[in-house]
């Protein structure tokens, strides 16, 4: 049984860093590509970055670019989301996704296209 549960979010102040991680088991890792995804309530889950299976490959979306980074450790089975310079605007329940393979930019932003995803971490950043 896959699982993925993410950890790390929660309430910062503006300008503040987080470390978002998902530990993954019941899969080859490494044969996974990961992204996080980010929805707020009531609105459609948006994508946010995305790495290859052996981390030689990182998509993000342009809204997170320079601010956001992606990174995975496979001999621990984990992907991580670095958040710097958080802003209000940021503030989501942040979902980690696996996918068997890693794809065009298209296919990696839908988030219909990934087979696994955890349950969510909240991320609040204040004013």
């Amino acid at each position: 049984q896959v699982q993925l549960v993410e950890s790390g979010g929660g309430l910062v102040q503006a300008g503040g860093s987080l470390r978002l991680s998902c530990a993954a088991s019941g899969l080859t890792f490494s044969n996974y590509a990961m992204a996080w995804f980010r929805q707020a309530p009531g609105k459609e889950r948006e994508f946010v970055a995305a790495i290859s299976g052996n981390g030689g490959r990182t998509y993000y979306s342009d809204s997170v670019k320079g601010r956001f980074t992606i990174s995975r450790d496979n001999a621990k089975n984990t992907v991580s989301l670095q958040i710097d310079n958080l802003k209000p605007e940021d503030t989501f329940v942040y979902y980690c996704a696996a996918r068997r393979r890693y794809s065009t930019d298209s296919v990696l932003a839908r988030g219909s296209e990934y087979d696994y995803w955890g349950q969510g971490t909240q991320v609040t950043v204040s004013s």
